[in-house]
């Protein structure tokens, strides 16, 4: 029997991994436009950081507050 690593856990986020790439439209749970600058990763999980059109900066979000849009 293989022993188990309770240590080891997989982040929900690292299914959302593919769905964005740099360059994609998206828009946020507050109805927000912008476009994905960087699609990264730290010890709690994957992020997603956006430039808006309308406000100065760039946010990172969680990849499951964001929907791509066309």
């Amino acid at each position: 029997m293989l022993a188990q690593n309770p240590t080891f856990i997989i982040s929900p986020s690292l299914c959302y991994k593919d769905q964005f790439q740099v360059g994609d439209h998206v828009e946020t749970y507050r109805h927000c436009k912008g476009t994905v600058v960087r699609v990264d990763n730290d010890e709690s999980g994957l992020f997603i950081v956006v430039r808006f059109e309308t406000v100065y900066g760039e946010f990172a979000y969680d990849p499951y507050d964001l929907k791509v849009i066309p």
